[in-house]
């Protein structure tokens, strides 16, 4: 069975070919609930964590940003913001969210990636945390 890493890795890479083609979500037989599910929680709240990336990336806009690293940030920011979307699946720790976002992105992404996510992601925590 795949660990909850590879399938988050798994939703980036959907929602990053589903972007990137303009197409549906696909999926294979083979792929865990648990991907699906997360994939399909960010399509819905495609359009809140966009607004959340706009307001988070200072002085970028959505479309300057790399798609990849687009599907890492709406994915980590889903868990971030809207923990427990995936029904019956216990959240992961913000902090959690966060790490796994920057270990993808160090190793699919362009060198300066992992610090942009980083602080994108810090800076939303840092509100979440702050309206709790």
């Amino acid at each position: 069975m795949a660990s909850r890493t590879e399938q988050r890795r798994a939703a980036v890479w959907a929602l990053y070919q589903s972007d990137l083609l303009d197409r549906p979500l696909d999926f294979s037989s083979e792929t865990h609930r648990f991907t699906k599910e997360l994939a399909a929680a960010v399509r819905a709240e495609q359009d809140e964590l966009d607004l959340l990336i706009r307001r988070y990336s200072k002085g970028w806009t959505l479309g300057r940003i790399a798609p990849l690293e687009r599907s890492i940030l709406r994915v980590a920011l889903l868990e971030i913001t809207k923990p427990g979307q995936v029904a019956g699946e216990t959240p992961i720790p913000p902090e959690g969210a966060i790490d796994e976002a920057v270990e993808t992105a160090k190793q699919f992404c362009g060198a300066e990636a992992p610090k942009f996510i980083n602080g994108v992601l810090a800076a939303a925590l840092r509100d979440v945390q702050s309206a709790a």
